[in-house]
């Protein structure tokens, strides 16, 4: 976990739109936010617009996680950003970028449910000037979850070619692949709300009466079952999804607390699901969703760095990446990765070794860079 942080932000206004701007005075802004099994106790429900640091605590005995929740339309489903897996009495501190607006705060003990809100108000404050390099940051990241969306779009076209077709040895050979892009960019996914389960929901996470569509769902049926019947309808819905991904990044909100924010939620993924072996419970190609999550977080990494000054914390994020890169290329098998099922345990205690390594300074990366 992070140590608490100071100096945390500049004001933002509406005007700032979708790249990222500051204001002529800097702003200390942290609010404590205590967690338990019944209660989302935010410590102040008004806030200036600008860089706001969420000292969350966990005092309860489940797992929780937090979401700050923007409005789409009526309704508070837009995620502008999360932090998952908070364990019972542990802290974080999560930076997020608030414009002027209403949002809801949420809780969710045990990690379910739509979770127990807290409505805040975001008033602006000060007056916005630009800020070149976290526009020019922005700018490039935005470009980089584009060129990805439209690169899945192919991927799963072909990919729902082969799973209509019932070809489940073409299908099995695609699957991987027509994940890669997705993987990379999934906290932008995140935050069109329900877009996300829609397209890669686990069966582990399905709640009762929850319909299950997506890529998991088709591959349980590649892997367990061997045939595709039933599964023409799942291919053309997640073929119709991708484009709704690829349709709505140019307008996506986006800020350097989110794209940081964005990074260390990747390495989360890698932490609690790919690791475990929990994301590809039956193809287990959990490696080559392993290695597009480390790009994509390094992608994050690499358009903040100019934002960042401290020296010896880029020094040691770039080490951690180089030790995290080392270390999975260990288990490529040509142009691929080997089936995470041959993944001795003690292999797997090394890669998440060198990912806690990498997660610790990837957790710094926001406050430094805002």
């Amino acid at each position: 976990m992070t140590a608490r942080t100071t100096a945390l932000a500049a004001a933002l206004v509406a005007a700032c739109g979708l790249t990222a701007c500051s204001s002529g005075a800097a702003a200390e802004t942290t609010v404590e936010l205590t967690a338990t099994d019944s209660s989302c106790e935010v410590a102040r429900t008004e806030l200036a617009a600008g860089h706001t640091t969420f000292a969350i605590t966990n005092d309860g005995s489940k797992m929780t996680e937090v979401y700050v929740y923007g409005k789409s339309g009526d309704a508070f489903t837009r995620i502008v950003t999360e932090k998952e897996n908070i364990g019972p009495g542990t802290s974080y501190d999560l930076t997020v970028s608030l414009q002027p607006g209403t949002y809801e705060i949420a809780c969710k003990p045990g990690q379910q449910g739509d979770g127990i809100r807290q409505e805040v108000t975001v008033t602006a404050q000060g007056e916005a000037v630009a800020d070149p390099k976290a526009d020019a940051a922005v700018a490039a990241y935005r470009t980089y979850v584009q060129e990805q969306a439209d690169a899945v779009v192919p991927l799963v076209d072909e990919f729902a070619a082969a799973v209509k077709a019932g070809d489940v040895e073409k299908a099995k050979s695609l699957y991987a692949e027509s994940r890669v892009p997705w993987e990379a960019v999934e906290p932008v996914a995140e935050s069109f709300g329900d877009l996300d389960p829609r397209v890669d929901l686990r069966e582990a996470d399905l709640e009762a009466g929850q319909e299950w569509t997506g890529w998991h769902r088709i591959e349980k049926a590649l892997w367990t079952d061997g045939d595709l019947t039933g599964m023409a309808p799942v291919a053309h819905q997640l073929a119709r999804d991708v484009r709704e991904l690829q349709s709505r990044v140019p307008t996506a909100e986006m800020s350097v607390a989110s794209i940081g924010n964005g990074a260390k939620e990747l390495l989360d993924e890698v932490a609690t699901g790919k690791i475990t072996g929990e994301e590809e419970a039956f193809s287990h190609t959990d490696l080559v969703d392993f290695q597009a999550n480390l790009d994509g977080a390094k992608k994050a990494y690499d358009v903040l760095r100019p934002l960042v000054s401290d020296e010896d914390l880029l020094a040691e994020l770039d080490a951690a990446f180089v030790a995290v890169q080392k270390q999975l290329d260990e288990h490529r098998d040509g142009d691929t990765f080997t089936s995470y099922d041959s993944v001795t345990e003690a292999q797997r205690r090394e890669l998440a070794r060198v990912v806690d390594g990498l997660g610790e300074p990837l957790s710094q990366l926001t406050a430094a860079a805002v």
